[in-house]
């Protein structure tokens, strides 16, 4: 599939929901490590007898490790498209935390496409509404604006004399 193919059949997805990923549970060895890896060790985290003397009753993740299990739940919901060499995280135009998230909740991601450009011979930028749910809760974990490139490999008459 060419780039040009590929942006035809994106622009007929804008505005519907394109994937929704598997659930993964968010549990306190988790948030553990994450706080370990991050050197994010204040203690709602990682201290649950303090974090349960608080309004919030215990432990919560952390913003940012929900955050970052969008990268899992795009992988769920989105293959390479044909022609595609790779994908790469772009950004984010907006992201709000609603809902802290607790040890023992599962969490999955739905994406709706937003937009799709052609930014040249071999990227296209899409963005999607990243919405991450908790198993069960009222309001979600955390709404995005995401965006992605996904670059193709250019032909070889594309590139040739090029250097």
């Amino acid at each position: 599939m060419s780039i040009d193919q590929a942006l035809e059949t994106l622009q007929a997805q804008i505005g519907t929901e394109v994937g929704v990923s598997n659930w993964i549970t968010v549990d306190q060895p988790m948030i553990d490590r994450f706080a370990d890896v991050t050197h994010d060790d204040q203690w709602i985290h990682t201290d649950p007898a303090r974090a349960a003397q608080t309004d919030l009753g215990g432990t919560i993740a952390h913003g940012f490790l929900t955050l970052s299990l969008a990268s899992r739940f795009a992988y769920d919901c989105f293959p390479l498209l044909p022609g595609q060499s790779m994908g790469i995280n772009y950004g984010f135009n907006r992201l709000r935390f609603l809902t802290p998230v607790r040890p023992e909740q599962r969490l999955r991601g739905r994406f709706t496409l937003r937009d799709v450009t052609k930014r040249n011979g071999s990227e296209l930028l899409r963005t999607f509404n990243l919405t991450i749910e908790i198993d069960g809760a009222g309001s979600p974990a955390l709404v995005a604006e995401w965006l992605g490139l996904a670059v193709f490999a250019q032909s070889p008459q594309a590139t040739s004399g090029q250097r």
